[in-house]
């Protein structure tokens, strides 16, 4: 089977397609024939040799989510079926034809989407739910700040901040090329902290009070200035950094009316709150079988040019998923 490799880390173009034997299924596992597989942001960061998630033993073959149909099983597997089509996230190996995955992480794929959407339901997805809803306590009626609300997860925090009974919604994104995007999803005001009166586009959409949620994934002064557009008792969750960038230095006195800033690790719920995953999964599935969730899909582009989707997602110019299709 083709499988992508790195050796090294650098620019796209250390992505290899090579051959390789088709994987089995181990215990617990599940083989599946690939039919779409999501490109994620933190797998471009460690092909340039960032320290996401800790070191990169190389050669490596970065993680994804495969979409497809399930052509085996390992022992111990239930629940899941030969011929089920499924869409699961795959830690090593996932730019390939076949991939094996934790049968306990398996979706079934919805009948409202098609596989290449269904990628942006395991990793973009649960974390969208669970950064919203776990650890964001998102209330009725609340003002939140999605950062990168174009994104592969972000345009999905829209959706859900929706679905879940936000009262206002602010999305902010890049460039002012997306923006637009950013308002079709569900945003009523959109932002770009490219420019440098975005925090006070902010503000004066709170009225001057501050949102009530921060859902950040940026870093760098996006964050610092992020943390201070909380209002009172306001919550930030940081799920990632994809500037690379660490903040300025942020002081105690920033979190003096209350606030409180958290941290997200979506395998740290895989491993020790299995129940809190299992139960945000069937409300996800439900949210899109209903079409308040749809993912969306930029480009759809060949495995072989998976340096390509590099490219396009190092760019910063896509909205949504960008999906290979092996």
């Amino acid at each position: 089977m083709r499988v992508v490799r790195y050796h090294e880390h650098g620019d796209p173009s250390v992505l290899r397609v090579e051959d390789a034997p088709e994987p089995e299924a181990g215990p617990g596992e599940v083989l599946i024939r690939a039919e779409a597989i999501g490109v994620n942001y933190a797998d471009v960061q460690k092909r340039q040799g960032l320290p996401i998630g800790g070191p990169v033993t190389l050669p490596a073959a970065p993680a994804g989510d495969v979409a497809g149909v399930v052509e085996a099983v390992g022992a111990g597997v239930t629940g899941v079926a030969v011929g089920d089509r499924v869409v699961a996230p795959v830690r090593y190996g996932a730019y390939a034809e076949y991939a094996t995955a934790y049968a306990a992480t398996v979706f079934p794929i919805p009948a409202a989407i098609d596989a290449a959407q269904a990628t942006a339901l395991p990793s973009p997805g649960e974390t969208a739910y669970h950064v919203l809803t776990t650890v964001g306590r998102l209330e009725p009626g609340e003002t939140v700040l999605i950062n990168a609300a174009s994104g592969g997860i972000g345009h999905l925090l829209v959706q859900l901040a929706r679905a879940k009974g936000a009262g206002r919604i602010i999305g902010t994104a890049g460039s002012p090329a997306k923006l637009d995007f950013v308002r079709s999803v569900g945003a009523d005001v959109a932002v770009c902290y490219g420019q440098e009166n975005w925090v006070d586009e902010v503000r004066a959409a709170t009225g001057d009070k501050g949102v009530d949620l921060v859902l950040e994934t940026v870093g760098n002064e996006v964050l610092a200035h992020s943390i201070r557009l909380a209002g009172r008792f306001g919550r930030i969750v940081c799920y990632g950094g994809a500037s690379g960038e660490r903040p300025p230095a942020i002081s105690p006195w920033d979190f003096i009316d209350m606030k409180s800033l958290h941290g997200f690790n979506l395998y740290a719920l895989f491993q020790d709150r299995p129940e809190v995953i299992a139960a945000g999964r069937k409300e996800l599935l439900e949210y899109v079988e209903s079409g308040q969730v749809t993912p969306v899909v930029y480009s759809r582009i060949p495995l072989q040019e998976a340096a390509r989707a590099h490219e396009l997602m190092e760019a910063r110019k896509h909205t949504g998923k960008v999906v290979l299709i092996p």
